[in-house]
């Protein structure tokens, strides 16, 4: 019981960490730090998932002329889902390593 409530916090943590290189990377020039790396790749996995043959994710099934389609609502919540999932696992897994040996 005591993993769960260490993960939880440890997720709160993480996910608090990430809002602020958000924020940070809204008032800053983004693509110039780490944080703008971490910005992206969330942003861009979008467009491998689709590739990857998930359908539903993109605008016009990814057909849109020159520009790069937008992801459709479902694509925002698939995205969410997922990295909330893959934070929480980077939770689960620092917790289990910190755990103390009795």
């Amino acid at each position: 019981m005591a993993t769960g409530m260490r993960t939880l916090r440890i997720l709160a943590f993480l996910l608090a960490g990430y809002a602020a290189l958000v924020l940070a990377g809204l008032l800053g020039p983004p693509l110039e730090s780490l944080s703008g790396v971490l910005l992206v790749v969330p942003l861009l996995s979008i467009y491998l998932f689709h590739r990857l043959g998930i359908p539903g994710l993109l605008e016009h099934d990814g057909y849109c002329g020159w520009g790069w389609c937008s992801p459709t609502p479902f694509g925002w919540i698939f995205l969410a889902v997922f990295w909330a999932g893959v934070a929480w696992l980077l939770a689960w897994a620092i917790a289990r390593l910190t755990l103390g040996r009795n």
